[in-house]
C-alpha cells in the first residue's frame, strides 16, 4: 500500500508529464509563419475550376445506369439508407438530409456502427446507398454480406468501376474524376465533390418522379422563413369581423375617417348593401383629399374613393399578397372571395408581423 507522502508526490509529477505533451505535441506546421500569398488566389481558382470540370464531366458520364438507380429508389416501399466512411460519410449525411427534404425518406448510417448493431435498423424493403471513392473501405465491404442476406438493394457510388463494393452491388454509379484539387492529390477535394453533385442530381430527379412540389417542400421546413412563406396563407393572417374596415357607398367623407382611425388598418373598403367591394379609401387619398379642401360632413365618399382596388383571394398565400404589394407600391390590400364580397383586409404590418417577410 502507498504511503501518504508517495501518494502526494505523485500529483506533481503527472502535471509536469502533461505539460510536456502539451509543448511538445504541437504540429510541426504550426510553427511556421503563415500569411497568404497572392498566389493563394491562384490556387483557389485552380481548385474551382478542377471541381467544376469533374462535376460538368460527370454530367457527360450519366447514362442508363443512373436511371436504373432512380428505378430501384423509386420502387422502394422502405427507406433510402447512405452509408459512407470519412470524408464520403460527411457526403452520405448531406445527401440524406437532401432526399429527406425532398420527397424521399431516407437516413444516414455509419458503416462503424453497422457492424454492431445498427444493421438492425436496415430491412429486406430499403435501398442502400454505399459511398467509398475506392470501393474498398473494409466497413462498408464487411457488412455487404449482411445486406444481401437481409434482401435489400445496394446502389453504391465509387471512383472505380472494378472495385469490391461496386461488384457485389446491384447498381454502381461511377464517380471517378481525373484528380484531387488537392495541391498535395491526397485530401479528397474534388472526388467528394462529385459524390456530392451525383447525390443532389439524383434528389432532384427523384423530386421531379415523384411530383414533389412547392407545398411538399414547405411541409417539410415549417420551422424557418421558407415555411413560414409557403404554408401561411391569406386567411391565416387578414383581418376579419369587428376588425375589418369597412363603410357603405352612401357614407360621408367623414365616416370613412372616422373608420379608419378606428380600425387602424390605414384604410376602409367602400361595399354595397351585400358587401360587394367598390372601392377603397386609404391614408394616401385622405392626403389627396385635404388638398381639395373639401367638407368632409358633405362629401360622400364614393365621389373620393379609388374604385376598382387591388384584392386578393383568402386562400391565396401570404406571400404572394407581399408580391402584389411590392409589385404595385401598395401597403393594403382588401381580401375578397369569387363573388367580389369583403371577407378580410391585411395591410404590410400584418405580414411583417406574420414573419411572411
Amino acid at each position: 500500500m502507498l504511503s501518504k507522502f508517495r501518494y502526494v508526490s505523485l500529483i506533481p509529477l503527472q502535471v509536469k508529464i502533461s505539460l510536456r505533451v502539451e509543448r511538445t505535441a504541437i504540429i510541426p506546421f504550426m510553427n511556421k509563419p503563415i500569411s497568404a500569398a497572392p498566389r493563394a488566389l491562384n490556387l483557389a481558382r485552380e481548385v474551382l475550376n478542377i471541381e467544376a470540370a469533374a462535376v460538368h464531366a460527370l454530367s457527360t458520364r450519366l447514362d442508363e445506369t443512373f436511371l436504373h438507380a432512380l428505378n430501384v429508389i423509386l420502387r422502394c416501399e422502405g427507406r433510402v439508407i447512405v452509408s459512407g466512411m470519412g470524408k464520403s460519410g460527411h457526403i452520405a449525411r448531406k445527401i440524406a438530409a437532401t432526399m429527406s427534404s425532398t420527397g424521399t425518406p431516407a437516413y444516414f448510417v455509419h458503416p462503424g456502427e453497422a457492424s454492431h448493431g445498427d444493421l438492425g435498423m436496415i430491412t429486406s424493403a430499403d435501398v442502400i446507398i454505399a459511398l467509398s471513392y475506392s470501393g474498398e473501405s473494409q466497413e462498408l465491404v464487411a457488412i455487404v454480406p449482411a445486406i444481401k442476406r437481409q434482401g435489400a438493394k445496394l446502389i453504391s457510388m465509387t471512383g472505380n468501376p472494378a472495385s469490391t463494393l461496386a461488384k457485389v452491388s446491384d447498381v454502381h454509379l461511377n464517380a471517378a474524376v481525373d484528380k484531387e484539387a488537392c495541391p498535395m492529390g491526397l485530401a479528397p477535394t474534388t472526388s467528394t465533390t462529385a459524390a456530392l453533385a451525383l447525390g443532389d442530381a439524383l434528389a432532384m430527379a427523384l423530386l421531379d418522379a415523384k411530383g414533389f412540389g412547392v407545398e411538399d417542400f414547405a411541409r417539410s421546413h415549417p420551422g424557418g422563413n421558407l415555411g413560414r412563406r409557403l404554408l401561411t396563407h391569406v386567411s391565416d393572417i387578414m383581418r376579419i369581423g369587428e376588425r375589418l374596415p369597412m363603410v357603405r357607398e352612401h357614407a360621408m367623407l367623414g365616416d370613412a375617417i372616422l373608420e379608419i382611425s378606428k380600425k387602424g388598418v390605414g384604410m376602409t373598403a367602400i361595399v354595397d348593401a351585400e358587401q360587394h367591394v367598390l372601392g377603397i379609401y386609404t391614408d394616401g387619398d385622405l392626403r389627396r383629399t385635404l388638398a381639395k379642401k373639401l367638407d368632409f360632413n358633405a362629401t360622400p365618399v364614393r365621389d373620393v374613393m379609388s374604385a376598382n382596388p387591388r384584392c386578393i383571394g383568402p386562400d391565396s398565400l401570404a406571400a404572394e399578397a407581399v408580391q402584389l404589394m411590392e409589385q404595385y407600391n401598395i401597403s393594403q390590400m382588401l381580401v375578397v372571395d369569387e363573388q367580389n364580397r369583403l371577407v378580410g383586409a391585411l395591410n404590410m404590418h400584418d405580414l411583417l408581423h406574420a414573419k411572411v417577410i
